[in-house]
């Protein structure tokens, strides 16, 4: 019998994912895998293993998972622990009012909605509703305006399959910081929108300034339709934490120019500046008052993935909505249940993220832990992750201001600092004669040199003539020592072979 031949060829893919660009990185990361491999097969190299240092997986880097939330998750896999001294009485308790709130009180059961209500189980809803209230200092938070969704990634791609359409001037334009991770941009290309970049301002510790939104928006006027503006707070990957006066005036210019604004806060739990606090939009927004408060449209997201939890596994997140349109909500709702829920052991996690142990309770004592930025013990917990951060950031700061060639300004949040790297014009011919950008040149020879992975900042945007390097640096200590050990014989000898 005669065939036609293939039916998925390149020229079939939708045109909207063909033009999405190769992610660097993930070049990069594939590369890593290959030299592992090699060192395990008995290749000899100058390194014995690869530091990967370009992704935010902060157990994949070495950093122990919180004990509280392993114990909870283990119960209600294997719910015969419930009978057992060997789990705190705390842990016991939580995991039987979790499983209380699922299907036959297991979390394997899928008697309707696709394993559990669509928009997560109504007690984690609750619970992550109480903590934004606390957060907040008392602005109320509805459980009805929070989906859980498997990640925030997830969820900022549901929201933006409801908000993006049409086609030439009308179609959806988003604006969105420059740098920036690229799965959002490439998001909202593949879901049919239009990424309109804004430049932060790097030198004055990359600010976003509102006569750039403003040169955003003009540009874009005539092309396409702005509806949505994108932010990342605290920053990724800047580490700049956004002030309150900065998110009045996004809040005051989404207002003038009709903008739904998408808000990715998964770093609010990891602030390490001196007189630096987190500040969620949602708050600034309800305390700024009508008209702003009643008529700007806000989601904002959050992720058990980041931060101290680091639990980039399981998969769960959530978005919050404020003065959304109930018939979008119920549009929203509907994409959700055709998708599918977020998994349940994920929304374990996230409920113990929104309500974790407190004082009095058997568990609290280890879960703070005690401060030790200087070492990663087993049984580390909260605080001390958080303090080996802090250290972290110190100490690749220190190293940074030993290496000629690189600058940088000082995060103040999340879990990497963006390096510049000041190339010489002879590396930026070298790169070009190759047909890479500059700074991904330089990570490929990091990384086939010294065996670390970074991330190029080709890959998250940067102004022309600049070049940066990403570096994720919630991990052990011991771990970071050596990687800024061979990032600094590396830079050297880079520096040297490119005067």
């Amino acid at each position: 019998m005669a065939t036609k031949g293939k039916v998925l060829t390149l020229t079939e893919v939708n045109p909207m994912v063909r033009c999405i660009p190769t992610s660097k990185t993930d070049i990069l990361v594939r590369r890593a895998g290959e030299i592992t491999r090699e060192l395990e097969q008995g290749a000899v190299k100058p390194f014995p293993d690869v530091i990967i240092v370009s992704s935010g997986d902060s157990h994949g880097a070495g950093m122990q998972p919180i004990t509280f939330v392993r114990q909870v998750m283990a119960a209600c896999l294997y719910p015969e622990l419930l009978h057992s001294d060997r789990l705190p009485s705390d842990v016991r308790q939580r995991a039987q009012r979790l499983l209380g709130e699922c299907e036959g009180s297991s979390v394997g059961m899928c008697l309707c909605w696709s394993y559990s209500c669509p928009l997560g189980l109504d007690a984690v809803r609750r619970s992550v509703a109480e903590s934004l209230q606390r957060r907040d200092g008392g602005v109320i938070s509805d459980s009805d305006n929070i989906f859980i969704q498997s990640g925030s990634h997830v969820a900022l791609m549901r929201v933006l399959k409801v908000l993006l359409h049409g086609e030439g001037v009308s179609q959806t334009g988003v604006l969105v910081p420059v740098p920036c991770h690229p799965r959002f941009t490439q998001a909202v290309w593949a879901l049919g929108g239009v990424p309109l970049p804004f430049q932060l301002s790097e030198e004055r510790g990359w600010v976003l300034e509102r006569e750039e939104l403003q040169r955003a928006l003009r540009d874009a006027r005539g092309r396409c339709s702005p509806r949505a503006l994108y932010f990342v707070n605290p920053g990724n990957p800047t580490g700049h934490v956004q002030s309150r006066e900065s998110i009045e005036e996004v809040i005051r210019l989404a207002a003038e120019e009709s903008l739904f604004l998408l808000v990715d806060e998964v770093y609010q739990q990891t602030v390490f500046g001196v007189d630096r606090e987190f500040v969620s939009y949602k708050k600034v927004l309800c305390e700024m008052g009508p008209p702003y408060s009643s008529t700007v449209q806000l989601a904002s997201v959050h992720s058990v993935s980041k931060g101290f939890m680091g639990e980039s596994g399981l998969r769960c997140g959530y978005v919050e909505f404020m003065n959304l349109d109930p018939q979008v909500k119920k549009h929203i709702s509907s994409i959700v249940a055709k998708e599918g829920c977020a998994p349940i052991i994920g929304q374990i996690a996230l409920d113990i993220m929104a309500a974790p142990p407190q004082p009095g309770d058997a568990s609290y004592t280890t879960f703070r832990a005690v401060r030790s930025p200087c070492t990663q013990p087993p049984g580390q917990e909260r605080q001390a992750s958080l303090d080996t951060l802090a250290h972290n950031v110190r100490r690749v700061q220190e190293t940074a201001d030993g290496l000629p060639g690189v600058s940088y300004q000082p995060p103040q949040g999340g879990i990497t600092i963006f390096l510049r790297l000041h190339l010489s014009h002879r590396a930026v011919e070298q790169a070009k004669a190759l047909g890479l950008e500059p700074d991904l040149f330089y990570c490929m020879r990091l990384l086939e040199e010294e065996g670390v992975c970074a991330g190029p900042g080709c890959d998250l945007g940067q102004r022309e003539g600049t070049y940066h390097l990403r570096l994720c640096i919630l991990m052990p200590t011991d771990s970071l020592e050596e990687m800024l050990r061979r990032l600094k014989s590396f830079h050297h000898r880079f520096m040297q072979d490119f005067c």
